[in-house]
């Protein structure tokens, strides 16, 4: 599929002309994408290690921008505005996230039992008393 540079007509195909609208959301989009990269690799050059030891900050540095290339390649070809867009609010959750506990890794999410009651379905709670 080709790529459309802003000064480059759009075929027939593409219908209504306010495509161009579209065009200058994704210019838009990718520059807080191409932002964010940037973001965290000026990130990982002043990422220090909570336990201060040389070995553990270096470990971490190498997890995030392994982290970081792994998933902005994986969502290169990403086209839907919405999975784009949650794929940002991620992004910037996770880097505020890291900054502010002194973690690179994702923060794990606790369920309660009560929360994991009401998210399971009424067969599998039945299913699960049969086990018992």
């Amino acid at each position: 599929m080709p790529v459309w540079g802003p000064t480059e007509t759009f075929p027939e195909s593409f219908g209504s002309p306010n495509v161009n609208v579209g065009l200058r959301m994704t210019t838009a989009t990718r520059q807080e994408v191409l932002g964010l990269y940037r973001r965290i690799f000026r990130l990982v050059r002043k990422w220090q290690a909570a336990s201060g030891q040389m070995e553990d900050t270096i470990k971490e540095k190498q997890y995030i921008l392994n982290e970081a290339r792994t998933l902005f390649q994986k969502n290169k070809n990403l086209t839907d505005t919405d999975l784009i867009k949650q794929c940002i609010d991620e992004c910037t959750a996770r880097i505020e996230i890291g900054l502010h506990y002194q973690i690179p890794y994702p923060r794990p999410v606790s369920v309660t039992p009560v929360n994991l009651c009401l998210m399971m379905s009424s067969k599998t709670i039945k299913f699960i008393h049969k086990l018992n």
